[in-house]
């Protein structure tokens, strides 16, 4: 069981977070918040697994309340707020998600898909068990044949309505599952999801240009372009930068 701390200063807030974690049988909420200092206090004292934070708060911010906690008592972090300007902060926090407010449905079930899969590894690593399985290879009709597609193989992947769609160098092949479903079984290190209707793998990303709507355009290293939705640009921000200090510097990406 999850046990979930809410923190914001106004109770719609709490209370809209909290009526859709009452459906999550994994989920416990063990307490509200309604400002930094009494979240930060209550946090030390009884802790928690997961926390759902405001950014703006009276006393202390929500950033200012998770860097007072030692990087060991943690807890799984998913900031809420109506402003971006805190993403590269956030992420700094090691923070799972980052809601704009108002806070979509779908947006939400992705943040609890994402929070389960990060709650599942930190479990696993405290137990010294194996990380999570990722699909490394799709299997996939074609005609009359059954083809392996590897996941290395594969630069993106859009939705066909209840479908998938794997594009591999000029190829393109259906796959028979959502990419709702598809997306929690991906190695998230290679792979993210930058649109509802798109993922694309991470090391396939050539060049981000910011958009006025705050949208992003992103350019493949094949040409393709893809737009990238204003909910996911942090996250995606974040992983590359993670991921360009694993790769050599040769990368051409540039952010306007």
């Amino acid at each position: 069981m999850i046990r979930a701390v809410i923190v914001d200063d106004e109770p719609l807030a709490r209370s809209g977070v909290l009526a859709r974690l009452r459906g999550c049988a994994d989920i416990e909420v063990i307490a509200e918040y309604a400002d930094g200092p009494a979240a930060l206090a209550g946090l030390r004292e009884q802790g928690a697994d997961l926390v759902f934070l405001d950014v703006e708060m009276p006393g202390l911010n929500g950033l200012e309340v998770l860097a007072a906690l030692p990087p060991e008592e943690r807890p799984l972090a998913v900031l809420l707020t109506a402003y971006e300007q805190f993403a590269v902060q956030a992420f700094a926090l090691n923070v799972v998600d980052y809601l704009l407010k108002p806070v979509e449905d779908e947006r939400f079930n992705e943040t609890l898909a994402r929070v389960r899969q990060a709650w599942t590894f930190r479990e696993r690593s405290a137990s010294e068990m194996a990380p999570a399985e990722y699909l490394s290879r799709f299997t996939v009709k074609y005609g009359s044949r059954l083809l392996f597609v590897n996941a290395a193989e594969v630069s993106w992947i859009d939705a066909s309505g209840d479908y998938a769609t794997l594009h591999v160098g000029a190829h393109e092949y259906l796959l028979r599952t959502s990419l709702h479903k598809l997306a929690g079984s991906l190695d998230p290190a290679l792979f993210m999801r930058v649109h509802r209707s798109a993922i694309v793998r991470l090391d396939q990303v050539a060049e981000l240009r910011s958009l006025g709507n705050r949208d992003a355009l992103l350019r493949l290293r094949d040409g393709t372009p893809l737009r990238a939705s204003r909910t996911y640009v942090p996250a995606l921000l974040e992983a590359l930068e993670r991921q360009r200090g694993t790769e050599p510097t040769d990368r051409s990406r540039s952010a306007a």
